[in-house]
Protein backbone atom coordinates (compact mmCIF):
# COMPACT_ATOMS: atom_id res chain seq x y z
CA UNK A 1 0.00 0.00 0.00
CA UNK A 2 1.32 3.61 -0.93
CA UNK A 3 0.99 5.90 1.42
CA UNK A 4 -2.43 8.50 0.21
CA UNK A 5 -3.93 6.02 -1.68
CA UNK A 6 -7.72 5.19 -0.89
CA UNK A 7 -8.42 2.30 1.53
CA UNK A 8 -11.80 3.06 2.48
CA UNK A 9 -14.68 3.88 0.34
CA UNK A 10 -18.59 4.62 0.88
CA UNK A 11 -20.08 4.80 -2.39
CA UNK A 12 -24.07 5.83 -1.92
CA UNK A 13 -24.20 4.15 1.39
CA UNK A 14 -27.57 4.28 3.14
CA UNK A 15 -28.63 2.10 6.18
CA UNK A 16 -31.77 1.66 8.07
CA UNK A 17 -31.99 0.38 11.55
CA UNK A 18 -35.50 -1.07 11.94
CA UNK A 19 -38.49 -0.11 9.67
CA UNK A 20 -38.94 3.32 9.18
CA UNK A 21 -35.65 4.09 10.83
CA UNK A 22 -33.01 5.33 8.62
CA UNK A 23 -29.69 6.42 9.90
CA UNK A 24 -27.76 7.06 6.78
CA UNK A 25 -28.93 8.23 3.22
CA UNK A 26 -26.78 7.98 0.41
CA UNK A 27 -23.56 8.57 2.00
CA UNK A 28 -20.20 8.98 0.07
CA UNK A 29 -16.85 9.58 1.60
CA UNK A 30 -13.56 7.97 1.39
CA UNK A 31 -10.94 7.16 3.71
CA UNK A 32 -6.64 7.83 2.33
CA UNK A 33 -4.02 5.71 3.61
CA UNK A 34 -2.07 7.37 6.83
CA UNK A 35 -4.71 10.04 7.46
CA UNK A 36 -5.84 10.71 10.76
CA UNK A 37 -9.51 11.53 10.79
CA UNK A 38 -12.27 12.62 13.32
CA UNK A 39 -16.00 11.15 12.99
CA UNK A 40 -18.40 13.80 14.23
CA UNK A 41 -22.00 13.77 14.86
CA UNK A 42 -24.81 14.40 17.42
CA UNK A 43 -25.46 11.87 20.25
CA UNK A 44 -27.31 8.89 18.21
CA UNK A 45 -26.44 10.33 14.52
CA UNK A 46 -24.76 6.89 13.60
CA UNK A 47 -21.29 7.40 14.38
CA UNK A 48 -21.00 4.05 16.04
CA UNK A 49 -23.33 2.59 13.18
CA UNK A 50 -20.00 3.68 10.77
CA UNK A 51 -18.14 2.23 12.82
CA UNK A 52 -19.62 -1.23 12.53
CA UNK A 53 -19.93 -1.12 8.60
CA UNK A 54 -16.43 -0.54 8.35
CA UNK A 55 -15.81 -3.41 10.18
CA UNK A 56 -18.12 -5.52 8.76
CA UNK A 57 -20.63 -6.21 12.05
CA UNK A 58 -23.12 -4.44 10.00
CA UNK A 59 -24.42 -4.38 6.37
CA UNK A 60 -25.63 -1.37 3.94
CA UNK A 61 -29.46 -1.34 2.83
CA UNK A 62 -27.99 0.09 0.11
CA UNK A 63 -24.75 0.82 -1.74
CA UNK A 64 -21.40 -0.56 -1.40
CA UNK A 65 -18.53 0.05 1.00
CA UNK A 66 -14.76 -0.69 -1.07
CA UNK A 67 -12.29 -1.91 1.54
CA UNK A 68 -8.60 -2.63 0.30
CA UNK A 69 -7.75 -6.26 0.23
CA UNK A 70 -6.10 -7.20 2.81
CA UNK A 71 -6.23 -4.16 5.12
CA UNK A 72 -6.36 -5.44 8.97
CA UNK A 73 -9.03 -3.17 11.32
CA UNK A 74 -9.08 -2.37 14.96
CA UNK A 75 -11.54 -1.20 17.07
CA UNK A 76 -11.52 0.16 20.61
CA UNK A 77 -14.83 0.48 21.56
CA UNK A 78 -16.89 2.54 24.35
CA UNK A 79 -17.05 0.38 26.98
CA UNK A 80 -16.12 -3.59 27.60
CA UNK A 81 -18.92 -5.93 26.60
CA UNK A 82 -20.75 -7.55 29.51
CA UNK A 83 -20.01 -11.21 28.52
CA UNK A 84 -16.14 -10.43 28.92
CA UNK A 85 -16.38 -8.26 32.46
CA UNK A 86 -15.52 -11.84 33.93
CA UNK A 87 -12.28 -12.94 31.61
CA UNK A 88 -9.19 -12.41 33.17
CA UNK A 89 -6.79 -9.77 31.64
CA UNK A 90 -5.05 -12.57 29.28
CA UNK A 91 -7.91 -14.17 27.94
CA UNK A 92 -9.61 -10.64 27.21
CA UNK A 93 -6.16 -10.20 25.21
CA UNK A 94 -6.31 -13.37 23.68
CA UNK A 95 -10.17 -12.99 22.32
CA UNK A 96 -9.43 -10.18 20.30
CA UNK A 97 -7.30 -12.80 18.24
CA UNK A 98 -8.75 -15.28 15.81
CA UNK A 99 -6.26 -17.75 16.73
CA UNK A 100 -4.39 -18.61 20.13
CA UNK A 101 -0.91 -16.43 20.40
CA UNK A 102 1.28 -18.67 22.37
CA UNK A 103 3.94 -15.81 23.13
CA UNK A 104 1.48 -13.15 24.13
CA UNK A 105 2.17 -12.21 27.69
CA UNK A 106 5.28 -9.57 26.15
CA UNK A 107 2.79 -8.44 24.13
CA UNK A 108 0.43 -7.67 26.44
CA UNK A 109 3.22 -5.86 28.48
CA UNK A 110 4.64 -3.88 25.71
CA UNK A 111 1.23 -2.39 24.93
CA UNK A 112 -0.33 -1.66 28.25
CA UNK A 113 3.27 0.04 28.42
CA UNK A 114 2.14 2.34 25.82
CA UNK A 115 -1.37 2.95 27.72
CA UNK A 116 0.42 3.73 30.65
CA UNK A 117 -1.00 0.56 33.02
CA UNK A 118 0.04 -1.44 35.31
CA UNK A 119 -2.38 -4.82 35.02
CA UNK A 120 -1.71 -8.10 36.17
CA UNK A 121 -2.41 -11.03 33.25
CA UNK A 122 -4.95 -13.20 36.09
CA UNK A 123 -6.41 -10.50 37.33
CA UNK A 124 -10.36 -9.84 36.26
CA UNK A 125 -11.38 -7.00 34.12
CA UNK A 126 -13.86 -6.86 36.51
CA UNK A 127 -11.30 -5.64 39.24
CA UNK A 128 -10.43 -3.07 37.39
CA UNK A 129 -12.17 1.11 37.75
CA UNK A 130 -13.37 2.56 34.74
CA UNK A 131 -10.76 4.50 33.67
CA UNK A 132 -8.76 1.02 33.84
CA UNK A 133 -11.28 -0.72 32.03
CA UNK A 134 -10.81 2.25 29.15
CA UNK A 135 -7.01 1.51 28.95
CA UNK A 136 -7.77 -2.02 28.36
CA UNK A 137 -9.98 -1.28 25.48
CA UNK A 138 -7.28 0.79 24.14
CA UNK A 139 -4.74 -1.91 24.28
CA UNK A 140 -6.77 -4.76 22.78
CA UNK A 141 -7.09 -2.43 19.86
CA UNK A 142 -3.41 -1.14 19.42
CA UNK A 143 -2.47 -4.61 20.44
CA UNK A 144 -3.65 -6.05 16.92
CA UNK A 145 -1.47 -3.36 15.32
CA UNK A 146 -4.07 -2.78 12.27
CA UNK A 147 -3.53 -0.41 9.27
CA UNK A 148 -6.79 0.57 10.61
CA UNK A 149 -7.22 1.62 13.85
CA UNK A 150 -11.39 2.36 14.77
CA UNK A 151 -11.47 4.62 18.40
CA UNK A 152 -14.96 4.78 19.81
CA UNK A 153 -14.66 7.69 22.48
CA UNK A 154 -10.87 6.28 23.70
CA UNK A 155 -10.46 9.38 26.32
CA UNK A 156 -13.68 8.42 27.92
CA UNK A 157 -13.00 7.87 31.91
CA UNK A 158 -8.79 8.80 30.90
CA UNK A 159 -6.76 10.88 33.74
CA UNK A 160 -4.49 13.77 32.19
CA UNK A 161 -1.58 11.57 31.99
CA UNK A 162 -3.57 8.72 30.11
CA UNK A 163 -4.73 11.04 27.78
CA UNK A 164 -1.41 12.46 27.27
CA UNK A 165 -0.10 9.22 26.41
CA UNK A 166 -2.68 8.58 24.11
CA UNK A 167 -1.86 11.79 22.30
CA UNK A 168 1.73 10.99 21.84
CA UNK A 169 0.75 7.87 20.79
CA UNK A 170 -1.86 8.90 18.22
CA UNK A 171 1.05 11.49 16.56
CA UNK A 172 3.68 8.99 15.96
CA UNK A 173 1.40 6.07 14.91
CA UNK A 174 2.02 5.54 10.87
CA UNK A 175 -1.12 4.08 10.11
CA UNK A 176 -4.58 5.28 9.51
CA UNK A 177 -6.64 6.95 12.51
CA UNK A 178 -10.70 7.12 12.90
CA UNK A 179 -11.43 8.66 16.01
CA UNK A 180 -15.12 9.38 17.49
CA UNK A 181 -14.89 11.83 20.77
CA UNK A 182 -15.92 15.43 22.22
CA UNK A 183 -12.84 16.24 23.37
CA UNK A 184 -11.71 19.21 21.30
CA UNK A 185 -7.89 19.55 22.59
CA UNK A 186 -7.42 16.36 22.22
CA UNK A 187 -8.62 15.94 18.89
CA UNK A 188 -7.06 19.19 17.83
CA UNK A 189 -3.38 17.61 18.58
CA UNK A 190 -3.92 15.20 15.96
CA UNK A 191 -6.71 15.64 13.24
CA UNK A 192 -5.97 16.39 9.84
CA UNK A 193 -10.06 15.43 8.29
CA UNK A 194 -12.79 15.51 10.00
CA UNK A 195 -16.22 13.17 8.60
CA UNK A 196 -19.45 15.49 9.57
CA UNK A 197 -22.61 13.32 9.92
CA UNK A 198 -25.58 15.43 10.00
CA UNK A 199 -28.55 14.06 11.89
CA UNK A 200 -31.24 15.61 9.55
CA UNK A 201 -29.84 14.73 6.36
CA UNK A 202 -28.57 11.98 7.68
CA UNK A 203 -25.51 12.21 4.81
CA UNK A 204 -21.41 12.27 5.51
CA UNK A 205 -18.99 15.95 5.06
CA UNK A 206 -16.19 15.77 4.55
CA UNK A 207 -13.56 18.34 5.43
CA UNK A 208 -9.82 18.77 5.89
CA UNK A 209 -8.28 20.36 9.16
CA UNK A 210 -8.52 19.51 12.56
CA UNK A 211 -11.22 20.09 14.72
CA UNK A 212 -11.40 23.72 15.27
CA UNK A 213 -11.09 24.33 11.83
CA UNK A 214 -13.96 22.82 10.72
CA UNK A 215 -16.26 23.92 13.38
CA UNK A 216 -14.97 27.51 11.95
CA UNK A 217 -15.71 26.44 8.57
CA UNK A 218 -19.25 25.10 9.16
CA UNK A 219 -20.17 28.47 11.43
CA UNK A 220 -18.98 30.75 8.53
CA UNK A 221 -20.86 28.75 5.92
CA UNK A 222 -24.02 28.96 7.84
CA UNK A 223 -23.67 32.48 8.18
CA UNK A 224 -23.53 33.25 4.33
CA UNK A 225 -26.65 30.48 3.77
CA UNK A 226 -28.66 32.65 6.16
CA UNK A 227 -27.70 36.32 4.90
CA UNK A 228 -28.74 34.51 1.14
CA UNK A 229 -31.74 33.01 2.37
CA UNK A 230 -32.60 36.40 3.97
CA UNK A 231 -32.24 38.60 1.06
CA UNK A 232 -34.40 35.70 -1.27
CA UNK A 233 -36.87 35.79 1.76
CA UNK A 234 -37.24 39.83 1.14
CA UNK A 235 -37.18 39.07 -2.49
CA UNK A 236 -39.97 36.68 -2.16
CA UNK A 237 -41.47 39.14 -0.02
CA UNK A 238 -41.62 41.84 -2.29
CA UNK A 239 -43.40 39.45 -5.21
CA UNK A 240 -45.80 38.53 -2.87
CA UNK A 241 -46.93 42.05 -2.02
CA UNK A 242 -47.06 42.76 -6.12
CA UNK A 243 -48.97 40.08 -7.04
CA UNK A 244 -51.27 40.68 -4.05
CA UNK A 245 -51.74 44.42 -5.78
CA UNK A 246 -52.12 43.65 -9.25
CA UNK A 247 -54.31 40.31 -8.38
CA UNK A 248 -57.45 43.17 -7.17
CA UNK A 249 -56.95 45.38 -9.86
CA UNK A 250 -58.41 42.82 -12.35
CA UNK A 251 -58.32 42.28 -16.31
CA UNK A 252 -54.75 42.16 -17.92
CA UNK A 253 -53.05 42.75 -14.00
CA UNK A 254 -54.12 39.21 -13.47
CA UNK A 255 -51.97 37.86 -15.63
CA UNK A 256 -49.20 40.32 -14.42
CA UNK A 257 -49.98 38.85 -10.90
CA UNK A 258 -49.66 35.33 -11.63
CA UNK A 259 -45.81 35.95 -13.13
CA UNK A 260 -45.34 37.68 -9.82
CA UNK A 261 -46.41 34.68 -7.74
CA UNK A 262 -44.71 32.35 -10.35
CA UNK A 263 -41.96 34.34 -9.83
CA UNK A 264 -41.82 34.11 -5.79
CA UNK A 265 -42.34 30.26 -5.76
CA UNK A 266 -39.35 30.17 -7.83
CA UNK A 267 -37.11 32.06 -5.35
CA UNK A 268 -39.08 30.05 -2.63
CA UNK A 269 -37.02 27.13 -4.56
CA UNK A 270 -33.95 28.47 -4.32
CA UNK A 271 -33.75 28.96 -0.79
CA UNK A 272 -30.52 27.12 0.34
CA UNK A 273 -31.43 24.20 2.51
CA UNK A 274 -29.30 25.84 5.65
CA UNK A 275 -27.19 23.15 7.68
CA UNK A 276 -28.64 23.35 11.07
CA UNK A 277 -26.29 23.21 14.24
CA UNK A 278 -26.33 20.26 16.41
CA UNK A 279 -29.32 20.91 19.01
CA UNK A 280 -28.61 21.70 22.32
CA UNK A 281 -30.07 20.64 25.07
CA UNK A 282 -32.45 22.62 26.99
CA UNK A 283 -31.77 24.72 30.34
CA UNK A 284 -32.34 22.55 33.36
CA UNK A 285 -32.71 22.49 37.00
CA UNK A 286 -32.14 19.01 39.37
CA UNK A 287 -34.50 19.83 41.82
CA UNK A 288 -33.38 19.49 45.70
CA UNK A 289 -35.95 16.46 47.68
CA UNK A 290 -37.88 18.84 49.79
CA UNK A 291 -37.79 18.96 53.70
CA UNK A 292 -34.04 17.47 54.32
CA UNK A 293 -31.59 19.83 56.91
CA UNK A 294 -28.62 18.88 58.61
CA UNK A 295 -26.02 16.83 57.99
CA UNK A 296 -27.33 14.44 55.25
CA UNK A 297 -23.76 12.18 54.64
CA UNK A 298 -21.21 12.12 57.05
CA UNK A 299 -17.90 10.26 55.92
CA UNK A 300 -15.67 9.28 59.01
CA UNK A 301 -12.81 6.74 56.53
CA UNK A 302 -12.88 5.40 52.87
CA UNK A 303 -10.93 3.03 51.39
CA UNK A 304 -8.02 4.23 48.51
CA UNK A 305 -6.32 1.39 46.47
CA UNK A 306 -2.32 0.89 47.05
CA UNK A 307 -0.20 -1.01 45.29
CA UNK A 308 -3.57 -3.05 44.06
CA UNK A 309 -4.93 -3.12 47.90
CA UNK A 310 -7.37 -1.42 49.50
CA UNK A 311 -6.09 1.03 52.34
CA UNK A 312 -7.86 2.76 54.92
CA UNK A 313 -8.00 6.51 55.75
CA UNK A 314 -9.26 8.21 58.51
CA UNK A 315 -11.35 11.71 57.35
CA UNK A 316 -14.36 13.57 58.39
CA UNK A 317 -16.66 14.89 55.62
CA UNK A 318 -19.70 16.21 56.56
CA UNK A 319 -22.21 17.29 53.59
CA UNK A 320 -25.03 19.56 54.61
CA UNK A 321 -27.42 21.47 51.51
CA UNK A 322 -25.95 22.98 48.69
CA UNK A 323 -22.08 21.09 49.68
CA UNK A 324 -20.34 20.46 46.48
CA UNK A 325 -17.19 17.53 46.50
CA UNK A 326 -14.88 17.25 43.91
CA UNK A 327 -13.43 13.48 44.34
CA UNK A 328 -9.81 13.46 42.67
CA UNK A 329 -7.25 11.10 41.76
CA UNK A 330 -5.44 9.57 38.78
CA UNK A 331 -6.95 6.18 37.17
CA UNK A 332 -7.16 3.17 39.77
CA UNK A 333 -7.00 4.95 42.91
CA UNK A 334 -10.66 4.02 44.15
CA UNK A 335 -13.00 6.88 43.00
CA UNK A 336 -15.55 5.08 41.44
CA UNK A 337 -15.55 2.47 43.88
CA UNK A 338 -16.28 4.61 46.51
CA UNK A 339 -18.91 6.15 45.09
CA UNK A 340 -20.35 3.09 44.49
CA UNK A 341 -20.03 1.78 47.66
CA UNK A 342 -21.83 5.21 48.70
CA UNK A 343 -24.50 4.66 46.68
CA UNK A 344 -25.45 1.32 47.45
CA UNK A 345 -24.74 1.84 51.08
CA UNK A 346 -22.14 -0.64 51.83
CA UNK A 347 -19.51 2.43 52.75
CA UNK A 348 -18.71 1.37 56.03
CA UNK A 349 -17.59 4.83 57.35
CA UNK A 350 -20.32 6.70 55.51
CA UNK A 351 -23.52 7.63 57.02
CA UNK A 352 -26.80 8.57 55.10
CA UNK A 353 -29.70 10.31 56.50
CA UNK A 354 -33.07 8.46 56.93
CA UNK A 355 -35.03 8.95 53.75
CA UNK A 356 -32.66 10.73 51.39
CA UNK A 357 -33.40 9.69 47.68
CA UNK A 358 -29.85 9.20 46.33
CA UNK A 359 -28.95 11.01 42.61
CA UNK A 360 -26.86 8.18 41.16
CA UNK A 361 -24.61 9.18 37.78
CA UNK A 362 -23.35 5.79 36.86
CA UNK A 363 -20.22 6.16 34.32
CA UNK A 364 -21.19 2.66 32.52
CA UNK A 365 -25.05 3.48 32.97
CA UNK A 366 -25.65 -0.18 34.73
CA UNK A 367 -28.06 1.41 36.98
CA UNK A 368 -30.22 2.00 34.27
CA UNK A 369 -32.43 -0.81 33.33
CA UNK A 370 -31.05 -1.81 29.50
CA UNK A 371 -34.32 -4.02 29.04
CA UNK A 372 -36.59 -1.35 29.89
CA UNK A 373 -38.53 1.58 27.62
CA UNK A 374 -37.12 5.02 28.36
CA UNK A 375 -40.70 5.87 29.54
CA UNK A 376 -40.46 3.15 31.31
CA UNK A 377 -37.13 3.87 33.20
CA UNK A 378 -38.00 7.10 33.76
CA UNK A 379 -41.37 6.73 34.91
CA UNK A 380 -40.23 4.19 37.36
CA UNK A 381 -38.59 6.92 39.90
CA UNK A 382 -42.00 8.49 39.98
CA UNK A 383 -44.43 7.51 42.48
CA UNK A 384 -47.33 8.40 39.98
CA UNK A 385 -46.19 9.22 36.82
CA UNK A 386 -47.58 11.20 34.28
CA UNK A 387 -47.07 10.85 31.19
CA UNK A 388 -46.87 14.29 30.07
CA UNK A 389 -44.69 15.49 32.62
CA UNK A 390 -42.24 12.55 31.55
CA UNK A 391 -42.63 13.50 27.96
CA UNK A 392 -42.05 17.21 28.97
CA UNK A 393 -38.74 16.58 30.52
CA UNK A 394 -37.19 13.81 28.46
CA UNK A 395 -37.95 16.53 25.44
CA UNK A 396 -35.66 18.83 27.00
CA UNK A 397 -33.08 16.39 26.64
CA UNK A 398 -33.77 15.28 22.98
CA UNK A 399 -35.65 12.11 23.76
CA UNK A 400 -38.73 12.43 21.85
CA UNK A 401 -40.77 9.98 18.90
CA UNK A 402 -39.21 7.02 18.58
CA UNK A 403 -36.72 7.30 21.14
CA UNK A 404 -39.04 7.38 23.87
CA UNK A 405 -40.62 3.88 23.28
CA UNK A 406 -37.06 2.51 22.44
CA UNK A 407 -35.06 -0.45 25.29
CA UNK A 408 -32.43 1.51 27.06
CA UNK A 409 -29.96 -0.85 25.40
CA UNK A 410 -30.81 0.32 22.10
CA UNK A 411 -29.54 3.32 22.34
CA UNK A 412 -26.45 5.09 21.71
CA UNK A 413 -23.90 6.24 24.73
CA UNK A 414 -24.19 9.58 24.46
CA UNK A 415 -28.19 9.02 24.55
CA UNK A 416 -28.34 6.81 27.87
CA UNK A 417 -26.37 9.80 29.35
CA UNK A 418 -29.36 12.08 28.22
CA UNK A 419 -31.60 9.29 29.74
CA UNK A 420 -29.41 9.65 32.95
CA UNK A 421 -29.87 12.99 33.32
CA UNK A 422 -33.27 13.30 32.62
CA UNK A 423 -33.89 10.63 35.31
CA UNK A 424 -32.24 13.11 38.02
CA UNK A 425 -34.53 16.04 37.11
CA UNK A 426 -37.59 13.57 37.92
CA UNK A 427 -36.34 12.16 40.87
CA UNK A 428 -35.55 15.16 42.82
CA UNK A 429 -32.60 13.32 44.45
CA UNK A 430 -31.37 14.37 48.24
CA UNK A 431 -27.97 13.64 47.55
CA UNK A 432 -26.05 13.59 43.77
CA UNK A 433 -23.33 11.27 42.48
CA UNK A 434 -22.11 12.09 39.76
CA UNK A 435 -19.01 9.26 38.23
CA UNK A 436 -17.90 10.82 35.03
CA UNK A 437 -20.96 12.88 34.07
CA UNK A 438 -18.97 14.08 30.74
CA UNK A 439 -18.67 11.10 29.12
CA UNK A 440 -19.96 10.35 25.72
CA UNK A 441 -21.90 13.51 25.99
CA UNK A 442 -22.09 16.40 23.14
CA UNK A 443 -19.64 19.02 23.92
CA UNK A 444 -22.45 21.78 22.74
CA UNK A 445 -24.31 19.63 26.31
CA UNK A 446 -21.46 20.39 28.33
CA UNK A 447 -22.19 23.93 29.61
CA UNK A 448 -25.72 23.28 29.95
CA UNK A 449 -24.95 20.50 32.43
CA UNK A 450 -22.33 22.22 34.39
CA UNK A 451 -24.79 25.08 34.64
CA UNK A 452 -27.55 22.77 35.93
CA UNK A 453 -25.01 21.25 38.48
CA UNK A 454 -23.34 24.23 39.87
CA UNK A 455 -27.33 25.31 40.79
CA UNK A 456 -27.91 22.23 42.43
CA UNK A 457 -29.01 23.18 46.23
CA UNK A 458 -28.46 19.57 47.43
CA UNK A 459 -25.33 18.13 48.51
CA UNK A 460 -22.85 16.78 45.57
CA UNK A 461 -19.95 14.53 44.87
CA UNK A 462 -18.14 14.52 41.38
CA UNK A 463 -15.12 13.14 39.74
CA UNK A 464 -14.87 14.28 36.30
CA UNK A 465 -10.99 14.49 34.74
CA UNK A 466 -12.23 17.12 32.35
CA UNK A 467 -10.47 20.45 33.55
CA UNK A 468 -12.83 22.71 31.47
CA UNK A 469 -16.37 21.00 32.65
CA UNK A 470 -14.94 21.18 36.42
CA UNK A 471 -14.00 25.05 35.94
CA UNK A 472 -17.82 25.80 34.75
CA UNK A 473 -19.06 24.30 38.24
CA UNK A 474 -19.41 25.87 41.85
CA UNK A 475 -17.12 23.30 43.75
CA UNK A 476 -16.63 23.70 47.79
CA UNK A 477 -14.07 21.35 48.34
CA UNK A 478 -11.84 18.88 46.79
CA UNK A 479 -10.62 15.54 48.13
CA UNK A 480 -7.82 14.19 46.85
CA UNK A 481 -7.31 10.62 47.09
CA UNK A 482 -3.76 10.37 46.05
CA UNK A 483 -2.41 12.70 48.84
Amino acid sequence: MTRGEVIVRFEGVSYDFGIKKPILEEVDFSIRKGSKITLMGQNGAGKSTIFGLVTGTGEPTEGIIHIQSGLSIAISRQVIPRDQLDLTVREFFQKVFPKVVYDIDPKIDAVLEVVNLVAPHDKIIRAFSGGQQARLLLASALIQNPDLLLLDEPTNNLDHDGIEHLTKFLIDYKKTVIVISHDAEFLNSFTQGVLYLDVRTRKVEQYVGNYDDVLQEISVRIEKENRKNALLAKEIQENKDKANFFANKGGQMRMVAKRMREKAEELEESKVDVRKEDKAIRSFRIPFQENLVGEILTISSLLVIKNHKPVERKMKASLRRNFHLLLAGPNGIGKSTLLQSLADGTAKGATLLPGVRLGYYRQDFSNLDFDKTVYQELSAVLSRPIEEEVRRVAAGFLISGEIFHSKIGTLSEGQKGLVAFARLVLLKPGLLILDEPTNHINFRHLPIIAEALSAYEGPMIVVSHVPDFIEKIRIDEVLDLSK
